[in-house]
């Protein structure tokens, strides 16, 4: 990328990362200091595209792991639309603006670098940067994987499946094999694109995911 792209870009990006850090540092009344704190990084299937604040998959996780009594607090750090290289070139800044370390990360990316149709090879350097730095710090990672969609061809999926357990093998990571179990491909549990889940969806994303975080944040 050009210098002067990337300085347009870094710009275009500047009031969404204001926004961020407003919602990563603010921390809600009920979370308490002796709280574990998940870090959900991810796209729009955890910044919770089309749902309201409290139905998005931070908050329900959240409100889960509580009610089974986990004294847990999730932050949303998803942002719709994010391909791995937007979390990669964003990573240690949102971790930065924490001021805290977290007890785990939920990485879950690469969704869009799929449906864009970008190259696996590209998806795999980029979550394998990530997960270098989340090692680096000596944070615990619960890796999201993710699925081809049909459309893109099995020679597409052979390359991009992989990906997710073989990474999580590498750095030791803890690997939630696919996000959307039960909800890819169920009308009833999606939103009307056919990709994000409803209120519902989440809530089975919730039900399969949460207890392995629950077990990693012992």
């Amino acid at each position: 990328m050009a210098y002067g792209v990337a300085r347009s870009f870094l710009q275009a990006l500047a009031p969404l990362l204001t926004v961020l850090a407003a919602a990563l540092l603010a921390t809600p009344v009920s979370a308490a200091p002796a709280d574990k704190l998940v870090l959900a990084f991810g796209d729009s299937l955890t910044a919770g595209y089309g749902l309201g604040p409290a139905q998005a998959f931070p908050a329900r996780l959240e409100a889960s792991l509580r009610k089974s009594g986990v004294k847990v607090e999730v932050r949303n750090a998803g942002v719709s639309g994010d391909t791995s290289a937007a979390g990669r070139s964003r990573l240690a800044w949102v971790l930065n603006a924490l001021k805290r370390k977290p007890d785990l990360v939920i990485l879950e990316l690469g969704a869009n670098d799929m449906l864009r149709g970008l190259s696996p090879a590209q998806t795999r350097s980029n979550l394998d940067a990530i997960l270098a730095e989340l090692k680096r710090r000596q944070i615990r990672v619960l890796v999201a994987g993710m699925r081809a969609a049909p459309n893109m061809g099995k020679n597409y999926a052979a390359q991009f499946e992989p990906i997710y357990p073989q990474l999580a093998r590498k750095y030791g990571a803890t690997l939630y094999p696919f996000f959307l179990t039960g909800v890819a491909a169920q009308p009833s549990l999606l939103q009307a694109d056919g990709m994000h889940p409803n209120a519902r969806g989440v809530e089975v994303v919730v039900r399969g995911i949460a207890p392995p975080v629950a077990r990693l944040l012992g």
